[in-house]
Formats: structure tokens, sequence, C-alpha cells
């Protein structure tokens, strides 16, 4: 059996939504954002990021200014604890891209191909996974994916009430939704959390 994984949205669900952040300086993580991923690694997911940069496509910035800002990313969030097991990008965009940059890809949200990607090299089920972002895009990849529960996030762009309907939940926060999730036992199995009954049940 696969493992289940939470398929994060970069801007406005890890860091503060700011256009085309691709520096150091410019880079801030959402208020609990850190600890969140990590109450959602010890229950036992695989944590997956899957991010659209368009601004790599319109020439705002380099690849390699990516790379460069993602590694940094990745060793603070070592350094606390959080391991990710995926770094899933998209540098096309279809009509603002520039040379080689301009494609019609299957890997910008909503198409799901991050998702198939991430899924075939490290073996994650899609079918026990879930999909976090902050805008319908990221609802409809997960939905494309075959990804069951969509999630929503407040810390990124606004939610519309049409949004809204179409995610399986929406969250404050990232913090939010990782105490709602449920843990996972060593076997890859869901241990339902269950109410106690009412006396009168008895």
């Amino acid at each position: 059996m696969g493992k289940a994984a939470i398929f994060l949205d970069r801007d406005g669900v890890i860091n503060v939504e700011k256009d085309y952040v691709y520096t150091i300086d410019e880079f801030e993580f959402v208020e609990n954002a850190i600890e969140a991923l990590k109450i959602l690694q010890n229950k036992g997911y695989a944590l997956v990021v899957v991010t659209n940069q368009s601004g790599i496509a319109r020439g705002y910035y380099t690849e390699e200014d990516f790379l460069k800002l993602t590694e940094w990313m990745d060793w603070c969030l070592i350094d606390r604890g959080v391991t990710l097991d995926g770094i899933y990008y998209c540098p096309h965009h279809p009509e603002k891209g520039i040379g080689k940059y301009k494609v019609d890809c299957e890997c910008r949200k909503p198409k799901a191909g991050l998702i198939f990607d991430a899924a075939k090299q490290l073996n994650i089920d899609l079918k026990r996974s879930v999909m976090v972002g902050d805008r319908l895009t990221d609802i409809e990849c997960g939905k494309n994916a075959g990804i069951k529960r969509n999630y929503l996030v407040r810390t990124g762009y606004a939610i519309s009430p049409e949004d809204e309907k179409k995610a399986t939940k929406v969250y404050k926060d990232l913090m939010e939704l990782a105490k709602d999730m449920e843990d996972i036992n060593g076997h890859g199995d869901m241990v339902i959390r269950r109410k106690a009954k009412k006396a009168s049940d008895e």
C-alpha cells in the first residue's frame, strides 16, 4: 500500500502570499505553519509541496533563483524538525511564458501532472491523500488527480463563497487543519477518532 500524503501549495499556505516571491529576504513563513507541518509529519503523512512558479516563465526570476530559495526553505524546515518528502514545481505558462517556458504543459495546476509525478516517484496512494491550497486551482488540481479530500486555508488569497462550496472544507490556517487530521498508524491504516458514547447509549 502506498503512503498517504499531504500535498501542499506553497505561497499562501506555507509562506505569506506576496507577488512572485523568489528571495530569502521576501520569504516569510505563515504563523504556526512549521509547527503544523511537524504535526502532520508526526501523524504519519508524507509532506509534498506542489507549486506553480509562473514568475520563472515570465522572466521575473530564474529557476536557479527558485531552487536557491527552495534549498534555504528546506533547511529551515529541517532545522525545526520537518522533512519534506518532495518539492515539485511548474515553471511554465501557456500565454505569458517566455521562450522555452511558454508551454501548455501538464504540470501547471489545475492540471495534475505534479501530483502524478510525486505519486509515482514517492509511492503515494492518492486515494488516501489530501490536497491543501488557498485557491480554486489547488482544489481542481486535487480533484483532477483523483484526490477526494481537497481543503482550502484562509492564509492566502481571499476565498469566494463559490470556491468555498467546491472545497471539502475550509480551515483558518494550516495549524487548524493539522489538528483536525487523523493519525495514521505504522501499517498505514487510518486511526479514526471515536467520540465517547453517551451514557444513554450504553
